[in-house]
């Protein structure tokens, strides 16, 4: 179905520490983390706050268990402070990344964000943008589009819930405002479904634009439970809202054939963010890796 030689697996470590909640996981390290995700037979990680900064150190951790870094998150403010400071930062960041020989670094916007507040409900009290911060945010992300494109690399915006840019209808109108050849997109399976999208029509919409893969579950008890209690989105992290591929409701085989079908290059990343103390991070990237094998081939 895929090209082994051009689509790659990885995992992300928030499944082993959460990053928004470090609490989550504090017990797991950096080293058992990344040997685990090794022997579950991933070949890639994103990077969490456990990890090095230092690109020599880093990458003698990750080849000698033959890993690679295939992204990292990067929080833009574009719309609430000014752009230098972002752009200060995200040069820091791409640099890192590059020097880790990433190809793409995702972008989210973090203005006026919902998704690390624990107490904020996240399908009521979500921001909704005016038409000066789309402004802001749909030039701030052609610069930061060419700022990675200096190294030649790629920005991956990150649909995600509790942001400014978390519906298809969201999503729509960044992808028109923004320069298709300086803005990419992350496809998160997970996000989409959360948000009552409907991720085929919405792969299908924008496959050619699609650079970067979350592969992300949901059971959708906890979703609704999460509606039905006001709760917010870390709450729902807790609660067990997301789990990996094929644990929960969504359809990965459709997910997989179009993007085969077209031919995608780059990484399928499972992110799957629960409370390690409920969910066994190491079973569950095993339970992750077979049913991706077994669905998509590789």
């Amino acid at each position: 179905m895929f090209d082994s030689q051009k689509v790659h697996l990885g995992i992300a470590p928030i499944a082993w520490t959460n990053d928004d909640m470090p609490d989550l996981g504090k017990e797991n390290s950096f080293e058992q983390c990344i040997s685990e995700m090794a022997l579950a037979g991933f070949k890639g990680t994103e990077i969490g706050n456990k990890y090095p900064r230092d690109p020599a150190v880093l990458k003698k951790y990750l080849d000698i268990r033959g890993l690679r870094v295939a992204s990292a998150w990067f929080s833009a403010f574009l719309t609430t402070k000014p752009f230098e400071e972002t752009k200060k930062n995200f040069i820091q960041h791409r640099d890192f990344l590059h020097a880790m020989g990433a190809k793409v670094i995702v972008v989210s916007e973090q203005g006026n964000s919902i998704q690390g507040q624990m107490d904020t409900p996240v399908f009521e009290k979500k921001h909704i943008m005016n038409d000066s911060e789309w402004k802001l945010l749909c030039e701030g992300l052609n610069k930061l589009g060419e700022l990675a494109k200096e190294k030649g690399m790629k920005i991956v915006y990150h649909h995600h819930m509790g942001t400014v840019v978390q519906t298809t209808e969201e999503v729509d109108r960044m992808m028109s405002e923004t320069n298709p050849e300086l803005v990419y997109l992350l496809y998160d399976t997970g996000h989409l479904v959360y948000s009552g999208e409907d991720h085929i029509a919405f792969l299908k919409k924008y496959v050619n634009r699609i650079k970067h893969v979350h592969l992300k579950d949901i059971r959708p008890e906890i979703v609704k439970k999460i509606k039905d209690e006001h709760l917010s989105f870390l709450q729902g992290v807790r609660l067990g809202a997301f789990t990996v591929p094929g644990d929960g409701c969504i359809d990965f085989d459709t997910v997989f054939k179009i993007l085969a079908e077209h031919g995608y290059e780059g990484w399928l990343l499972v992110e799957a963010e629960q409370d390690p103390a409920l969910a066994n991070p190491f079973e569950y990237a095993v339970k992750a890796r077979s049913f991706i094998k077994g669905h998509a081939g590789i």
